[in-house]
């Protein structure tokens, strides 16, 4: 399904004038506020081909209707949230639920769609048909050369259809851990993790990232390979300069102080990017924004502090990515919704008086440095956002247009009832 241009204009001249009273009241009090247009519009997030579908549980999955059954149909699903908010401008594939058969042409058609493809991700989490040998016990860590040469070599091929997709970095997350005490060396199974990587990084282009994220539990519960950001921290040091870690927010202990994580990352200079979510209890998998969204907002102060500092730019400097599961929303609906959060953060983190703030720090006034935080985060920027959005092109309110076009019943007319997205 392709969104007729003329539907969106339609859309914006119903809501013009109530956009324009709110966006003159906000706006006349943001000195910078062409500058926090200009970010907003360029500040662009990946959609992970996964998230097109529902999601489920370890204990059900409950489809939803009209989902993406073929790669193609979720670029074009893709291509949908981006022409409504022109903020989701890149797709970032999963291997091997999404293979290319043939790259050049699913380039054009991804490219006539404003679409690009971001990061590539691997995965040794999980048997696959034909498979010679089992993850059961890991995969790159595992104590079976074969097993993780097996684990090896499906890495390289994912870099190889990233380079005929036009992508840039590979993203390695392993749910390789232990269970038990005793069931692991440790030692060991983070030496050969390091030995994996190592190969892996050697085949890795010369303009590549590599992404090495963690995760403190789960599928395994007493130990997790690279388990924090500090295991991720010390791998990519040792890799060398193309790799980085990538912090998924739900990969986290209940109030680690994620903020502090990524400001030394930052400082480090081996923050590569993140998946964003929420959560309440760990890897919920929910809504970005839906259950902290001053924690999010508190991220991106610490973000843009440190890129700034770096002179690293908003848009590009860093991988930005949506890493959800959507099994009770309708996933294009929930990935506006994260879309929005996630820029909110944003726009306020922008707002925030950076010398106010360096001077109540450097003279430990409390009571201010929490007032100026607090003022930037209660300030409504939802009609910047919108301001971004009409500049763009994209619709005043995207999930409005989304529902009142019945979007998802003409995808179930298209695809059928039935029609079930590959992946989790």
């Amino acid at each position: 399904m392709i969104l007729d241009p003329c539907a969106i204009e339609v859309h914006n001249d119903r809501l013009r004038g109530k956009h324009r009273r709110a966006f003159d009241f906000v706006s006349h009090e943001i000195s910078h506020i062409e500058d926090i247009l200009e970010k907003l519009q360029k500040f662009q997030i990946a959609i992970p081909s996964w998230a097109l579908g529902t999601g489920g549980t370890r204990f059900g999955r409950f489809s939803g209707a009209g989902e993406p059954a073929t790669l193609e149909q979720k670029i074009e699903d893709v291509g949908l949230l981006h022409a409504l908010n022109r903020s989701s401008d890149a797709i970032s594939l999963h291997i091997p639920w999404d293979i290319p058969k043939d790259a050049n042409r699913l380039k054009q058609f991804a490219s006539g769609l404003g679409i690009h493809f971001d990061a590539m991700n691997s995965n040794t989490f999980q048997d696959q048909q034909g498979q010679q040998h089992s993850y059961k016990f890991g995969s790159l860590h595992h104590v079976a050369p074969a097993v993780r040469q097996q684990a090896i070599d499906h890495n390289i091929e994912v870099i190889r259809y990233g380079e005929e997709l036009g992508s840039k970095c590979l993203s390695v997350w392993l749910a390789d851990g232990s269970s038990f005490p005793g069931q692991l060396n440790f030692r060991q199974a983070f030496q050969h993790t390091l030995s994996s990587l190592q190969e892996i990084y050697r085949h890795l282009p010369a303009d590549w990232k590599l992404f090495v994220e963690y995760k403190a539990f789960e599928p395994y519960f007493y130990s997790t390979t690279i388990g924090d950001w500090g295991q991720s921290l010390l791998l990519t040091n040792k890799l060398g300069p193309k790799a980085f870690t990538l912090v998924d927010l739900g990969h986290h202990l209940p109030n680690a102080n994620i903020e502090q994580i990524v400001s030394l990352l930052l400082m480090e200079g081996k923050l590569g990017g993140f998946h964003f979510n929420d959560s309440k209890y760990g890897d919920d998998d929910l809504t970005a924004g839906c259950m902290k969204p001053y924690q999010l907002f508190l991220i991106f102060s610490e973000l843009i502090d440190g890129m700034d500092e770096k002179g690293i730019a908003h848009d590009s400097g860093l991988g930005w990515m949506i890493d959800a599961s959507h099994n009770l929303k309708d996933p294009l609906v929930d990935l506006l919704q994260s879309v929005e959060a996630i820029k909110i953060a944003y726009a306020q983190a922008l707002l925030i008086d950076r010398k106010s703030l360096r001077e109540a720090q450097n003279q430990n006034d409390v009571v201010a440095a929490q007032e100026i935080l607090q003022q930037a985060f209660r300030t409504d920027v939802r009609p910047l956002l919108a301001e971004a959005r009409l500049r763009t092109g994209a619709a005043l309110d995207p999930i409005s247009l989304f529902r009142t076009l019945c979007i998802r019943e003409k995808l179930v007319e298209e695809r059928g009832r039935n029609s079930v997205a590959t992946g989790l």
